[in-house]
C-alpha cells in the first residue's frame, strides 16, 4: 500500500509570491486536495541576509487570499541547520563525501581553464584522492575545507510525473558542495534533508529546477531515505515567448488583490497555465479543480502568461456571483474612492446590491465596478470625449433631445415601470417628432457621460428621478455654453 501524499510548498522568503511561486503552491495545493494527502508549508530562510519577515507575511497573505491553506507549518528552514549538517557528516563518514580543500583562486583557475576550452565546468575532483585520515589531521587543524558529495560513475535518472523517463550522465554534475565552509548547508542538501526528515512523497516544482534533480536523487539513495515522486513544471512565458516578468504584467500576488482581481478567477487563472481538466472547461471553481487535477494533465510545454485572459475569466467569475456578494467585496472601493460613506452604503444596502448586479456583466475587475457604478452617485460627472463625439457632435440637436428628455422626466412619476417608461418616452418623442433611439443616446451620456451603460430605462431607475434630472440640467448647461463658445 502507497504512502498517503504529501507535498510541501517551500518558498524562499526574499521577495513577494509572485506568478510562478503562486501556481507551484496552488498545483502542491490541489493534488494535496484531491488525493486526500497533506500540504506542508515550508519557509526556506536560509539566505538569512536577504530574508525578511515582511516577505514571508506576505507569502502567507498571498496563499490565505488564494484560499490555499496548509495542513504543517509554517515550518523554517533555518531551524533545521543542525539536521543539515549531522546529515553531511553522514555522508563524510560514509565516504560518500570528502573534505575540499580548494581555495576559492584554485577553483576560479579551473573554471577558467574549462571556459577557454569551451566546456561547461565541472570539479575536477582534484581532493578527492585524499586519504581520509589525511583528510581529517588538515581538519583537525584549522586548515578552511567544504564538504564535497563524491558522485558516482554511471547515469541518474527517474520517471518524472510530467516530462516521463529522464536521466542525466553523472560526469556532467561533479562532486558538488553540500556544506559550505563556514559550516552552512547549501541548498540542495537542505532541501533533501528537510523533505527526508517530513516523509514528502511528491515534489512539484517548476522546470528551473530540474537541473537539482539528479543532485538531490543522489543525496537520497546515500542517505538511505525513499526518493519522492517528482513533477516539473513547465515554465510560464510572457506573450513574445520570454521569460515572464513585469513587463508581461506579471506581478506579486498581492497586486492581483489590489487591481480586483477575484481570488477565484485568479486561481482558476493559474490552474489552467500549464494544465487542463481534459475537455473544454474553461470557467472553473476550486471544488471543480480539485475533482479534475491530476499531475499527469500537467503539460510539458512553456505556458502563456495572458493578461486579458484573466480578466476575460475574472469577469466570468464576477457575473456568476449575486449583487449582494459583488456588494460586499466592492464596498471597501467605493469608501476609498470618496464615492460613498460606509454609513450610506449601509442604508442603501439593497439598492447597492441591485446596482452591483446590474453592472457586473459589464465589468471584469472590482476597479471596473466603481468605475460603472460612479454615475449613480450624486457629484458632477466627466462626459468621455469619444461619448461627445459620437452622440452629441451637433450641439444644438443634442440639446433639444435633452429638451425633450427633460419634459418627459418632469411629467414621469412611476420610475420602476420600465415597459411603461420606455412607452411614454417613446410616444412624447413621436408626439415631437424626434427620433427615440437619438434622444436615448444622448440621454445616456448625460446620465452617465459614457456610450455604453447598462438600458437607459434601468440607469433611470437606479439613479431615481432627482438625480436624473440633476444629470440632464447639467448637460443643457454644458451644451448651452458649447454653443455660446462655438
Amino acid at each position: 500500500m502507497s504512502a498517503p501524499v504529501r507535498v510541501r510548498f517551500a518558498p524562499s522568503p526574499t521577495g513577494f509570491l509572485h506568478v510562478g511561486g503562486a501556481r507551484t503552491a496552488l498545483f502542491n495545493w490541489l493534488w494535496a486536495r484531491h488525493s486526500g494527502g497533506e500540504l506542508v508549508l515550508r519557509i526556506e530562510d536560509t539566505d538569512l541576509e536577504r530574508s525578511t519577515e515582511e516577505m514571508t507575511t506576505a507569502i502567507l497573505d498571498g496563499l490565505e487570499w488564494m484560499g490555499i491553506d496548509w495542513d504543517e507549518g509554517p515550518h523554517f528552514q533555518s531551524e533545521s541547520r543542525d539536521n543539515h549538517r549531522a546529515a553531511a557528516l553522514d555522508l563524510l563518514e560514509a565516504d560518500a563525501a570528502y573534505a575540499c580543500f580548494c581555495t576559492v583562486e584554485e577553483l576560479a583557475a579551473e573554471r577558467k581553464a574549462a571556459i577557454s576550452r569551451k566546456e561547461s565546468y565541472v570539479y575536477s575532483g582534484k581532493c578527492r584522492a585524499i586519504p581520509p585520515a589525511r583528510a581529517n589531521e588538515r581538519r583537525d587543524k584549522g586548515e578552511p575545507h567544504t564538504i564535497r558529495f563524491r558522485v558516482p560513475s554511471g547515469q541518474t535518472s527517474w520517471v518524472d510525473a510530467v516530462h516521463g523517463p529522464t536521466r542525466f550522465d553523472n560526469r556532467t554534475i561533479g562532486d558538488f558542495i553540500v556544506l559550505r565552509s563556514d559550516g552552512a548547508p547549501v541548498y540542495n542538501l537542505a532541501v533533501t534533508v528537510d523533505d527526508r526528515d517530513m516523509q514528502i512523497t511528491d515534489v512539484i516544482r517548476g522546470d528551473d529546477h530540474i537541473s537539482n534533480t539528479p543532485k538531490q536523487i543522489l543525496l537520497y539513495q546515500a542517505l538511505r531515505a525513499t526518493v519522492p515522486r517528482f513533477a516539473h513544471v513547465p515554465l510560464i512565458l510572457g506573450p513574445d515567448k520570454r521569460k515572464l516578468s513585469k513587463r508581461h504584467g506579471a506581478l506579486g500576488v498581492s497586486a492581483y488583490q489590489e487591481q480586483g482581481y477575484l481570488p477565484q478567477a485568479f486561481t482558476n487563472f493559474l490552474a489552467l497555465l500549464g494544465w487542463s481538466p481534459g475537455d473544454d472547461r474553461e470557467v472553473m471553481s476550486q471544488a471543480e479543480l480539485i475533482e479534475a487535477f491530476s499531475l499527469e494533465r500537467i503539460t510539458g510545454k512553456s505556458a502563456v502568461f495572458d493578461v486579458q485572459k484573466l480578466e476575460w475569466l475574472n469577469g466570468q467569475h464576477l457575473s456568476m456571483m449575486s449583487g449582494l456578494a459583488v456588494a460586499d467585496l466592492v464596498r471597501p472601493r467605493f469608501i476609498t474612492a470618496g464615492i460613498a460613506t460606509e454609513i450610506e452604503l449601509a442604508e442603501r444596502a439593497i439598492w447597492f446590491g441591485e446596482l452591483m448586479a446590474m453592472v457586473k456583466t459589464r465589468s471584469r475587475t472590482l476597479d471596473d465596478l466603481v468605475v460603472q457604478a460612479r454615475p449613480f452617485f450624486g457629484g458632477a460627472i466627466e462626459y468621455q470625449p469619444d461619448a461627445v463625439a459620437k452622440f452629441w457632435k451637433d450641439r444644438k440637436m443634442a440639446r433639444e433631445l435633452l429638451g425633450v428628455a427633460a419634459s418627459y422626466v418632469d411629467g414621469e412619476t412611476a420610475f420602476d415601470d420600465l415597459e411603461g417608461m420606455e412607452a411614454r418616452l417613446r410616444a412624447l418623442c413621436e408626439e415631437r417628432s424626434v427620433s427615440a433611439g437619438k434622444l436615448m443616446q444622448a440621454l445616456r451620456v448625460a446620465l452617465t457621460g459614457t456610450r455604453v451603460s447598462p438600458g437607459i430605462f434601468e440607469t433611470m431607475a437606479a439613479m431615481g428621478k432627482s438625480l436624473v434630472v440633476e444629470r440632464i440640467e447639467a448637460a443643457l448647461g454644458y451644451l448651452g455654453r458649447e454653443i455660446e463658445a462655438a
